[in-house]
Formats: structure tokens, sequence, C-alpha cells
């Protein structure tokens, strides 16, 4: 369980700083999570996608915590994410983090369900069924979220002027 808390708690933390948006309630979360994994114990060691059981955790604990909050605090997001490449040079790092920043500005404006595809699906690399899981929805539902929440961000990043190049 420790081995396992240890190789994905970097995860848990995104996940709870990007739906909170506060270091510190992020941090408790991850807390409360690993007391949740101990004491469930052996339990625990059954759940067939452990993964997916300890991200719903996570989504709950952290609308729990914004509901006591009643406050959404925004985080940095050179705080959550830093693009960096040591094979380009300082300014076009420079610019790249700069065109990042603007999409998770555009990513943040964007309704509650299509954040949380986005960031399940593009930054956690999760499969549809797992965040079926997490969000406890029909995973056709999570097929017409994502494509719903790429459009709009594609709308989004064409509507700002933004300049993006895809690969």
């Amino acid at each position: 369980m420790i081995d396992f808390l240890e190789q994905h708690k970097d995860k848990f933390y995104r996940f709870a700083l990007r739906l909170t948006g506060n270091q510190y309630d992020a941090e408790d979360i991850v807390q409360e999570l690993a007391i949740k994994i101990w004491k469930k114990g052996e339990e625990f060691e059954q759940y067939e996608n452990q993964i997916a059981w300890c991200m719903s955790v996570v989504r709950n604990l952290s609308i729990d915590k914004l509901r006591s909050n009643k406050v959404r605090q925004y985080v940095n997001i050179e705080d959550a994410y830093s693009v960096s490449s040591k094979s380009i040079s300082p300014e076009a790092n420079a610019e790249l983090q700069d065109t990042m920043n603007q999409v998770h500005k555009l990513i943040n404006s964007m309704p509650e369900k299509y954040k949380t595809v986005i960031q399940l699906r593009e930054i956690e690399e999760m499969t549809y069924k797992e965040i079926a899981d997490i969000m406890n929805i029909e995973i056709s539902k999570v097929k017409v979220n994502i494509f719903r929440a790429r459009k709009l961000l594609q709308n989004l990043i064409e509507n700002s002027g933004l300049k993006w190049q895809s690969n």
C-alpha cells in the first residue's frame, strides 16, 4: 500500500490541486486518501482498479472541501504545471511556458465537468473506463464530454487569437 501511494501520490495531488485550486487543500486531500487506503487494508488490495478508486476518493474529498470553503480559489498555473525542456532555447521555453499558461487559463474558464475530463484524459492520461469510474457516469457520457471539452477548448483557443501548432 505504501509503495502504491508513493508511486501515484503526484497524480492524486495534481488532480486535487486542479479541482480545489489550493495547494494546502490538495495536500490535505492526499493525506486523507492515505488514511482511507490504510483503513481499507486488505480490502484495498482486492480492488480491480485501485487508481480509479483513489481518483474517485480524491474527487469526492475535493468537492467536499470546496463546499466547506464555499470560496473557489484558483491555483497559479506555474505551480501546477511546469513546461521546460533542456533541448530548446530559454526564449523558446519562455514562449512555450506563456502559451501553456494561456491554454490553462482557457481550460479554467470551461465548465467544471469539461475541466475534469480534460485533466483526467489529457493530463493524467486515464482511460475512458477509469474516467467513467471516477466521475460515476457512463462511458458514452465520458466520450461525449471529452469530445465537447476538446471542441470548446479548440474554439476558445481560436477565439483568443492564441497561435497554436498541433503535431
